[in-house]
């Protein structure tokens, strides 16, 4: 059984079906990629898995329980389901450490000291433990990743939701997070990564789903999309990649 199953997943905004039937599994240890230019849907989807944003139909299974029922506990949901923001969303006023920590004593209710081993940990784990008392002011696009990152495996997520990582990074930056995004996944860690970056998502990806429109067209290798797809407005998208 997949760790999320989406179902038949629409969602409106006024008139506006922004989701419109998504069909969809996250399979434990695998990183999902969906594509899709500016508007498809992408970062809705994500927002749904995790109740950012509510459904408007269809069903969300994550660990076989229905999600979007009324009774789901929201708050304990985003504990396993980690979200990673397309611009970090670091607490500028913390250092890296207590960023990290704060969701670990608030949330989780470990002591300060507990919580400082485990965000340690988390930062050894992304080379990033020398930066622990730095702002985010003082840190490079890069770093900030590798922060918001940490603070979403400190609370040992089943998941981790990732919202275009590179989108605010340069070339040498993207490649980084897609080298880190890779040595996670050799850890079992499970990602949805959402991306307009063929690059990261060749990098990241054996297959990608292409959502247009809110509906998904297609889910190949990106070899496959841009060279072979039957529709011309997937080959056009993926084009690049040839």
């Amino acid at each position: 059984m997949a760790l999320i199953e989406i179902r038949d997943l629409v969602k409106k905004f006024d008139d506006k079906r922004v989701l419109d039937g998504v069909c969809m599994d996250v399979v434990e240890g695998e990183v999902k990629v969906v594509m899709g230019s500016s508007g498809c849907g992408k970062s809705t989807l994500l927002r749904c898995i995790n109740r950012l944003i509510e459904p408007s139909s269809g069903t969300i299974t994550f660990r076989g329980q229905n999600i979007t029922d009324s009774s789901t506990d929201v708050r304990a949901l985003r504990q396993s389901i980690g979200f990673v923001f397309q611009q970090f969303a670091l607490y500028r006023h913390l250092c890296v450490l207590d960023n990290i920590t704060l969701g670990l004593r608030k949330l989780r209710g470990m002591s300060k000291l507990d919580a400082q081993a485990k965000a340690l940990h988390e930062l050894a784990r992304l080379d990033m433990v020398e930066h622990c008392e730095q702002y985010p002011a003082q840190l490079s696009g890069g770093q900030k990743q590798r922060v918001a990152l940490a603070r979403a495996l400190a609370m040992d997520p089943a998941v981790i939701l990732l919202d275009e990582p590179t989108s605010a990074l340069d070339p040498v930056m993207s490649r980084e997070v897609g080298q880190l995004i890779n040595k996670l996944r050799g850890e079992n860690v499970t990602m949805m990564c959402v991306t307009h970056d063929l690059v990261l998502a060749g990098a990241i990806a054996d297959r990608v789903t292409f959502l247009d429109k809110g509906v998904i067209r297609a889910e190949e290798t990106i070899a496959h999309l841009s060279n072979h797809h039957a529709d011309e407005q997937v080959r056009a998208f993926f084009g690049s990649a040839a």
